[in-house]
């Protein structure tokens, strides 16, 4: 058994974490920390959680954290960054789930967060943890940056395409989608109930924070800089992200058998029958990008729809399973879980 440590567990990346952790057959759940919580039991927040995660919410503090075997930050972006140092410093492994370890450029991060980043030798460690990519890294790494929830559903599907070279690289275009809960626990106006329901809308379409994390993965498949158009949209979902990724393709292949053979032996990427189109409710509740591939007409245009739950997949789930690769244990412990449906 080892020790896991959350910090900032009251949003809903670290409810999700609660509940994956509190069933994992090797996980202790040491500490959970919330400022403004501290003292509130954890089941009294989350009544789902009634019998399972039997402790309350403490002050962060180093000499908490520093007797867990690994920490997890649910936290906004800027905060894992100047508490990192200290727990890997003690033996203490790190999974971010913020955005604080993804983006290796240094001004690159700085331009698009919007702030100076207060640990930039820990950059060059840490390891990008989409594990379909970077496996035996994780495996050997103290620092893991749990990837975005777009940045792992667009990846994972125009991937192979680029690994194979397949495709014209100078014009990938990712026409996303994205449940509310994608934004967080915040109270703002935009995600109030009489506002995101019924609606649909795009955002960020000038740029968004995604964008450069995404394009740093598919330039590294790709072994030159590719140029991306990336929209993401808010829609009137809870859970969910959709997308919707187009490709001129440049050389013929049997497309079906590319992405079969890519993703074989992933226990959390479903390849579906050809002409299959993947429904975000597919995925609710679960660790599984479901992927499936489309020429419209015959043309030369790809068509890859991509899927995930942006809480699962997308951010605690895959934090999980990047845990479990960290230290030897089964990859799907925990997280081997049927989605929820209706």
């Amino acid at each position: 058994m080892i020790k896991a440590g959350i910090v900032g567990g009251t949003g809903y990346t670290g409810v999700e974490l609660l509940r994956l952790l509190s069933k994992h057959p090797e996980v202790e759940l040491a500490a959970i920390t919330s400022r403004s919580d501290a003292g509130t039991r954890v089941s009294e927040m989350f009544p789902s959680l009634r019998g399972r995660v039997d402790i309350e919410f403490v002050q962060p503090s180093h000499e908490t954290l520093s007797g867990c075997d690994i920490v997890f930050f649910a936290t906004p972006n800027g905060i894992a960054m100047k508490e990192a140092k200290a727990l890997l410093d003690d033996g203490v492994k790190v999974i971010d789930l913020a955005a604080d370890f993804r983006i290796k450029d240094v001004s690159t991060w700085e331009k698009w967060y919007g702030m100076t980043h207060a640990s930039p030798e820990l950059i060059e460690e840490a390891v990008y943890g989409l594990p379909e990519v970077n496996r035996e890294e994780i495996a050997r790494a103290r620092l893991v940056a749990n990837p975005g929830c777009y940045p792992t559903a667009v990846q994972l599907g125009f991937l192979p395409l680029i690994e194979e070279g397949l495709v014209d690289a100078d014009q990938l275009i990712a026409d996303a989608k994205s449940g509310v809960s994608g934004a967080g626990k915040k109270a703002e106006i935009g995600f109030l109930f009489s506002e995101a329901s019924d609606n649909f809308k795009a955002y960020g379409v000038s740029g968004h924070r995604h964008l450069p994390e995404i394009r740093q993965g598919l330039s590294i498949a790709a072994k030159k800089e590719v140029g991306l158009t990336f929209v993401p949209h808010l829609t009137p979902l809870i859970r969910g992200i959709h997308a919707t990724l187009y490709a001129r393709l440049e050389k013929e292949a049997d497309l079906q058998k590319i992405f079969e053979d890519r993703y074989r032996n992933e226990p959390f990427v479903d390849v579906m029958p050809s002409g299959s189109h993947p429904e975000t409710r597919s995925v609710r509740g679960a660790n599984v990008c479901r992927i499936a591939m489309h020429r419209p007409q015959g043309g030369n245009t790809v068509v890859i729809l991509s899927v995930i739950d942006n809480l699962v997949k997308g951010a605690a789930g895959q934090a999980v399973q990047n845990m479990n690769i960290m230290f030897g244990f089964p990859e799907i412990a925990g997280i081997d879980l049927v989605p929820l449906l209706p």
